[in-house]
């Protein structure tokens, strides 16, 4: 496994020992977990390499204890990609990937990044599409690839890469669960133990939200997610939407030909966690 700090190594190894071969990329904040994993193990079945970056992007927190307090583990990040056998690992400071200042660019995704995420984190993603865009200049990988937790996040990636006319595909893979069902997050290392296992609440509400969502009313499907969290000492509901699974806009009357999902985010304490489902 190679590993580089610096973009200019990590493109000149590209750039000379990985050319005429499949490059498939996966970009994390490190905290590596399971799902990470996933991704990884995914990525090599369809590509030559595959290469990993690492780095906690800080112009996508609107919240500086946020980007304070979220988990820094390289060390250990480094031994799990070992043992699944990755390729090339990037991990950048915030001087190489941001050389004149940490400041987001401003995209138009077609009204999406004002949506769910980006009504509560102003800024949210014009922070991911700046970070995206310099991460796939970087790599140009074949293939990208992103879990379906952060849906919203995964549908303006794709619309990005339009924007940007980059011949780079877009690979979507399902939200891989803990045990208990709760989605796996590099936050969930800041729940404390009951809260984590408490937390198996979240993914039963989705799953009851599927299970009611062609038979009541979506008001009475919104009043009963409300009603849970309000009843529950461990969680506090910032917001739950049932919404077309492309554009992401609330439903108002099911359409036999559309798809969609639910879409939660919840405090537990100061942990911000997000789920979704497909319905």
């Amino acid at each position: 496994m190679r590993v580089f700090d610096t973009v200019i190594a990590f493109k000149n190894f590209i750039n000379s020992d990985c050319l005429n071969k499949k490059l498939g990329f996966v970009p994390t904040m490190g905290a590596l977990h399971n799902g990470h994993l996933s991704l990884i193990n995914r990525a090599k079945t369809e590509n030559d390499l595959v290469a990993v970056s690492i780095f906690i992007n800080p112009t996508q927190f609107n919240n500086a204890d946020d980007l304070k307090n979220y988990p820094k583990t390289l060390d250990a990040d480094l031994q799990m990609l070992k043992a699944v056998h990755c390729d090339i690992v990037l991990v950048p400071s915030v001087a190489e990937m941001y050389p004149k200042g940490a400041v987001s660019e401003t995209f138009s995704f077609d009204g999406l990044e004002n949506l769910m995420e980006g009504a509560f984190r102003p800024g949210h993603f014009n922070g991911v599409g700046t970070i995206v865009k310099r991460l796939l200049e970087i790599v140009n990988p074949a293939n990208a690839y992103f879990g379906e937790k952060d849906y919203q996040q995964l549908l303006i990636i794709k619309k990005l890469v339009k924007l940007l006319n980059l011949n780079i595909n877009i690979v979507s893979c399902p939200i891989y669960r803990e045990p208990n069902g709760l989605a796996m997050s590099s936050r969930n290392e800041l729940l404390s133990l009951p809260q984590r296992q408490e937390a198996t609440i979240i993914y039963k509400i989705l799953c009851d939200v599927k299970s009611n969502f062609k038979k009541e009313p979506h008001q009475q499907v919104y009043e009963a997610v409300d009603r849970a969290f309000k009843a529950h000492p461990f969680f506090k509901l910032e917001y739950f939407v049932i919404a077309e699974a492309d554009t992401l806009m609330p439903v108002n009357k099911i359409i036999a030909t559309k798809s969609y999902r639910a879409f939660i985010a919840v405090f537990a304490g100061n942990v911000r966690l997000i789920d979704n489902i497909a319905l």
